[in-house]
Order: structure tokens, then sequence, then C-alpha cells
């Protein structure tokens, strides 16, 4: 490859990890054609995108990322695929359905601005909520004292209008 084609691959390499603030690296060793066109066709439907790079091109893009990527290095072995999304759990709860048969393998994820190093992790990645889900739960925490409140206030108003209405039915 020359090295013109390998600049243009580290630079769109930068681009997506810039553009994309959740990835996950797979391990894709002994997967066969039919399988990893399956596995990007599942991809594509949750809204990942799938990369299969070349590791020293990976590793070259996370140096001349500002973000210090050191802690993925070492995951960087094998044939490896790049799963870009912006919602954290989605690569993982996808990869879980492959959890049994071992391929394609987890082998590190940048998620929330966290590292997440070996193939034991998939199921924390897979527990965590995205922003937008946290955001809805805390709304309707914060809802549920105020549906209370308008609740007991108009069961209430019921409850002595009732009782006014008696007493005023009431004969004297």
């Amino acid at each position: 490859m020359k090295k013109e084609v390998k600049d243009t691959i580290i630079s769109e390499l930068g681009k997506k990890l810039g553009e994309y603030p959740h990835f996950y690296l797979i391990d894709v060793t002994g997967m066969s054609a039919d399988a990893t066109s399956q596995l990007r066709r599942k991809c594509f439907k949750s809204e990942i995108k799938m990369i299969v790079v070349k590791n020293k091109l990976l590793h070259k893009a996370f140096e001349a990322s500002d973000i210090d990527y050191e802690p993925l290095y070492g995951s960087l072995k094998g044939n490896t695929a790049v799963l870009f999304t912006d919602t954290a759990n989605k690569p993982a709860k996808l990869l879980k359905d492959y959890k049994k048969e071992g391929i394609p393998a987890l082998k590190a994820a940048y998620a929330e601005e966290g590292f997440y190093v070996g193939a034991d992790k998939l199921d924390e990645l897979a527990a965590l909520k995205s922003k937008s889900e946290v955001i809805a739960e805390i709304v309707s925490l914060l809802q549920s004292p105020a549906k209370n409140v308008v609740s007991a206030l108009q069961s209430g108003a019921n409850t002595i209008h009732g009782v006014l209405k008696t007493l005023g039915d009431r004969p004297e």
C-alpha cells in the first residue's frame, strides 16, 4: 500500500474518531464472508458504522487524535473491526447476540468518555444508559411528585365538594 493511501486512511479514521463519541474494537478473526456481511447489515440497521481496519493504521490515527487512546493500544492485535456509534450501548447489545458463538468478540471500547478493555466488559457496556435515556428518567422522576400532588388535590376537591353539597342539602 502506498504512503499516500495510508495517510488518507489514517486521516479518514481520525475524522470518524472525532465524528462519533463512542466506538468499539472487535475481533473478527475467523468470521466467514457471509457472517461478516450479516454483521454489517445488522450494524447498518442499528445505525452503527462498521469499518475493518489495519491495526497499525488505527494505532497511528489514535496517536494523531487529541484524546489519549493509550489504554486501547494493547487491543490492536489480530483482525480488527471498529464499530462507530452515537449511542454507547447499541454495539454491546448487538454483540451480546453473538456472545454464544464467540465471534466477533469484544476487544475494547471507548464509550461515555471511558475505556473498557476486554471481552468481560460487554455486560457492563450493554447496561450503560444513553444520554437521552438518562434525561427521560430524570424528567419522569421530577414529574412524579407533581402528578401525585395534583391527583391528591383533585380527589380532595371532589371529597370537599361532596361534603359541602351534603351539608347544603340537609334540612335545617
